[in-house]
């Protein structure tokens, strides 16, 4: 495909934040580019729980969320799982490499949001990273 976007290898991704607008959104954006967002939870035990029991491919999560846990706890679920997580929030928590593939920070772009999907799925398959946007880290 010489000008269009090319089909995304990491296809099924869950969503995890507790900011309904940021959350709406993400879906939204994420369905108009191609991907399959298996579903959309703020609680931790709902993360979990689609976690352990659908296909993913990656897992977007906020740091800071509704109730139960937090996303330390999702990524930490994901990562026995061997799903990678890419952290989007505020501040990058700590301990976010031992755990996830990355943080993008917020407030981001669209754009942004989606070149660091891009980024990370090329980390896991071992390409090269055309386009980091500004406020993703990467770990190895």
């Amino acid at each position: 495909m010489l000008f269009g976007r090319k089909t995304p290898r990491l296809k099924r991704i869950l969503v995890v934040e507790d900011e309904p607008l940021v959350a709406f959104d993400n879906e939204h954006l994420l369905g108009d580019a191609g991907y399959t967002v298996v579903a959309t939870v703020d609680r931790v035990t709902d993360a979990v729980r689609v976690i352990e029991t659908d296909g993913l491919d990656l897992v977007l999560s906020d740091v800071r969320l509704s109730g139960d846990g937090d996303g330390l706890d999702v990524a930490r679920a994901a990562q026995a799982r061997g799903v990678p997580l890419l952290f989007v929030t505020g501040t990058c928590p700590m301990d976010a490499a031992a755990i996830s593939v990355g943080c993008l920070a917020k407030p981001y772009s669209p754009r942004d949001l989606l070149a660091a999907i891009e980024a990370v799925e090329a980390k896991v398959v071992g390409d090269r990273i055309r386009r980091r946007p500004p406020g993703l880290q990467l770990f190895d």
